[in-house]
Formats: C-alpha cells, structure tokens, sequence
C-alpha cells in the first residue's frame, strides 16, 4: 500500500517511470500519449534534452541560496527574459512555485497596493462563477468552482462572483457575440456599483477558461470593456494565465489576442514545462512604486521563491519556445487538432461542442446535442471518460460541472507544443474510441 496522500484515496496508480517526447511510460511498459500535457504542463513534452541539461549544470554551480539574503543569476536572467517579452507595461516579477502561489501573491499585492496608495477603503475582489484560479486559501476564494469550495465556505474570503464568458451555454440564441461582450461587461459594472465602486480593489479572471469549464474563449471585446469598467472605476485586472498563458493559446501571452494589459498577470505551468516546480506573478510600475515608497517590501514570501534550478530550468524552456519557433507551431498544430475533432464528431449525438484556442481545446458532452442537456451527474461520466482514454493508452483532463456547478461534462485537450499531426490523429482517434465507451455512442 502507497503511503503517499494521492489524489483520490481509493485509486491504485501506475506508477511512471520514463518520458519519451509526448508520451509518458509507465512501470509496465506501457505509453500513453499526453493529451493534456498533465494538466497544461508540459508543452515541450517529457524527454527535452536541453532543458534537462539547463538544470543540470545549473545545480552543478548552486542549487538553492535563500532570497532573503542573495538573489542569483538564473533569476535575474528570467526576469529580464519574461518582461522583454510580455504585454509593454509588465516591469515586474514575482517568483513562486506554481500558479496557486501566483495567483495568491496576486491577490495580496493588488490589496496592499490599495493601503499603500492611500486606499485602504478598497477591501472587495471580484472574480467570475466557474473559474479555477487554485487550491490555496485566497485563490480558492477567488475560484468559482462549486466543487472546490465546497466545505471550505466558512474560511475564505468574501470574494463577489459575476457570469463568466460562456459562449455554449449562456450567449442568446438573437444575441451576437458583440451583444453577449456588452451584456457581460454590464453584469461586472452592476456588480462594482452594487459593491461600491470605491471598495473594489481588483477584478480576477482567466483570459481563456482553464479545466473548468473547458477553454472557453472571451467573445470580442470583452475584456477592453471590462479594463475600461476598471479603469474608469480604480480597479485593478487581474489575469490568470496560469493554464492558457506562455504560448498554449498560439500567443505566448493569451491576452495578446484580447487587446489588453492587465495591471497584475499570473503564469506558471506552461513558464517551467513541468521541469521544475515554478510560477510567476508580474506587475506595473505603479504598484511596485507605490508598495515601494509605502512599506518598502511585500509582506508575503515563500521559502522557494526564486529557486536557482527552477528559473534556470524555465529560462530553458523560454529559449527553447523561440528558438524552435513553438509558439508558432501552436496555433498550426490547433488548426489541425480542431479540424480532426470536428471532423471526428460531426455529427455525434453527444458532442454538443468544440471549442477553444491553439493546443487548448475543450469538448463538451452532452446527453441530448439538441436541447443541451446535461447527463445525470451521477454518472460521473467524465471520471469514466478519464479512464477509458487511459485504458486507450491516452491521458487527458477531463472534468464536471461546467454547466452550473454540478452538472455538465467536458474534456480538456492541451497536448505539448512538439506534438505532430500524426500524434493528434493518434489523441483524436483514441479520444473518440473513449468517447464511444462511456456513451455508448
């Protein structure tokens, strides 16, 4: 018996014991093809000999120095690298482990930016219904996944929830997406006037919808509707780009196709590739500055921020990302994924949509494709859906509840960036056999 807390109590896991590219090997020999590359993770796949030999050499000169008395060059060289190629106005970075950190150190920064400016009046977030922004106290405040909170509601924060962007389920069947952008943007700005727009200190949201509700994308012009409510109201943006940011999208920055700059962004996932544990959290001058001039330093810290393998080995992978010219192949490799799968399931009687961006596709199940019904959630139709595709030698990321928190199934597709057409055939044809498993269709 495993005396490792796994993520279900009651599961027996093979054990992994070797990478190869896009697949993943396990200790009996068997591959599975990463389709989602873990969870968003591994976009350079599993086996990246250069990234590999980065941390290497970086743990063969120092491993580790505490950031309360050095910092060291794999960092600095990162953040220099991060701000030369994020949206202009994104001066400075913030290292952690991963995104539940970035997005946790987000938050706090975005508040005690309101005290150090002279606001300390300001002392309400708001975010969106079923969004995931991770498993910490303060993002899981943020979060908006039923499931997640549920039992925990007596210990977070009081955050305020408005609609996400949800094109499938909740777009007018008259209502043109410009429409459903301004309806959107209305419910946040009836929600900031509700709250009192001198009270609000920031708003958080993914740019695109991670394992939630299934890459579900922003309709045109959202978020220039949503930065100029905050704008004209003093309200930070937030936005979460731990799952969609660093090139899944076929942009290395996801809001790059939105037209907009936040005034705080967090990454993490795809920043390291899963080669070492690392997140990110950048911010503009005019926080730095004024929690600079008021208190001197942020007061929150992590033992391993900074961590000197774990920026050289995210420095690696960014090299790597231009150079091999990745970011580009993203959005080509998208194009063909989402072709197949809409070729695949046309006409399927369970497949109510396809959707997403670049190497970031979410497919929605449904019990009834014309009215959109959900199946008994009962079912549990995505946990069956997770282990068919293993037993097909496929890993992917399934989940449930998109469509109010309870019911709703979809699948989440992010396979690593180096994945061919012949591997994306591979995940489509296994996806579908999957499919026809638990559905019987």
């Amino acid at each position: 018996m495993s005396r490792i807390i796994h993520r279900s109590l009651s599961h027996d896991y093979p054990r992994a014991v070797a990478g190869d590219g896009p697949y993943l090997i396990d200790s009996s020999g068997k591959r599975y093809i990463d389709a989602s590359s873990g969870a968003a993770v591994s976009c350079l796949g599993h086996s990246d000999r250069e990234v590999i030999a980065a941390i290497k050499d970086q743990l063969d000169r120092l491993p580790y120095a505490h950031t309360s008395f050095f910092s060291t060059e794999p960092a600095e060289l990162l953040a220099d690298d991060l701000v030369a190629h994020a949206p202009q106005g994104l001066e400075h970075v913030y290292f952690c482990s991963g995104g539940s950190e970035a997005v946790e150190a987000a938050i706090k920064f975005a508040r005690q930016y309101a005290v150090d400016s002279g606001q300390a009046g300001r002392d309400i977030l708001i975010a969106r219904r079923q969004s995931y922004h991770g498993s910490t106290l303060g993002a899981l405040s943020a979060g908006g996944r039923a499931s997640n909170r549920r039992g925990f509601e007596p210990l977070l924060a009081p955050v305020r929830h408005v609609s996400p962007c949800y094109d499938y389920r909740e777009r007018g069947a008259d209502e043109t997406e410009e429409g459903y952008a301004r309806r959107l943007a209305a419910g946040f700005e009836a929600e900031v006037q509700r709250a009192g727009p001198q009270r609000v200190f920031a708003f958080i949201a993914e740019t695109v919808s991670g394992a939630t509700l299934g890459a579900t994308t922003p309709p045109p012009g959202y978020f220039q509707l949503i930065r100029d409510i905050c704008d004209r109201h003093g309200i930070l943006l937030i936005l979460d780009e731990v799952m969609c940011g660093m090139g899944r999208t076929g942009t290395l920055w996801a809001c790059e196709q939105e037209g907009v700059v936040p005034d705080i962004a967090c990454i993490a996932k795809g920043l390291g590739a899963g080669y070492q544990p690392i997140g990110a959290t950048l911010l503009t001058d005019r926080i730095i500055d004024a929690v600079r001039d008021a208190s001197g330093a942020f007061a929150h810290s992590h033992t391993y921020i900074g961590h000197p393998a774990a920026c050289a080995g995210a420095l690696a992978v960014q090299r790597v990302l231009r150079e091999r010219g990745l970011v580009a192949q993203v959005r080509d490799r998208g194009d063909y994924l989402v072709r197949a799968l809409r070729e695949c399931f046309a006409e399927h009687p369970h497949i109510g949509d396809i959707r997403g961006r670049g190497l970031f596709r979410g497919v929605e199940m449904v019990a009834d494709r014309a009215s959109k019904a959900t199946f008994d959630p009962a079912l549990k139709l995505h946990a069956r859906l997770k282990a068919a595709a293993m037993a097909e030698g496929m890993l992917c990321y399934p989940m449930g509840g998109a469509a109010d928190g309870t019911r709703g199934d979809h699948v989440l597709l992010a396979p690593p960036f180096i994945v061919s057409e012949v591997q994306l055939d591979e995940i489509v044809d296994k996806l579908a056999r999957a499919v026809k498993v638990v559905t019987g269709g």
